[in-house]
């Protein structure tokens, strides 16, 4: 069985979390009233609302957390992989 990259998984991670991240910016734009930057400021250390500095920061952010779930992800998924493909 093949094993993952961990280059390919972290960057479509990061371009997953960082399309999610632009389209709730402008959803809470849109729809002020359901706005839910109040979760981003938790999430994302810095983050104010709304500003091109915050949003910049938030984007580079969401990003890194995309980054990070790779390089923690491809290891163990291709670990267990291994482990359960084993030839009997």
């Amino acid at each position: 069985m093949k094993q993952l990259d961990w280059r390919v998984v972290c960057l479509s991670a990061g371009g997953f979390l960082s399309i999610t991240y632009v389209l709730c910016v402008a959803f809470d734009l849109l729809f002020p009233r359901y706005a839910m930057y109040g979760v981003w400021m938790k999430l994302l250390p810095g983050f104010e609302w709304l500003s091109w500095r915050s949003f910049l920061l938030g984007l580079i952010e969401t990003a890194l957390y995309g980054v990070y779930f790779g390089l923690v992800f491809v290891p163990m998924y291709n670990f267990v992989s291994r482990f359960f493909n084993r030839p009997a």
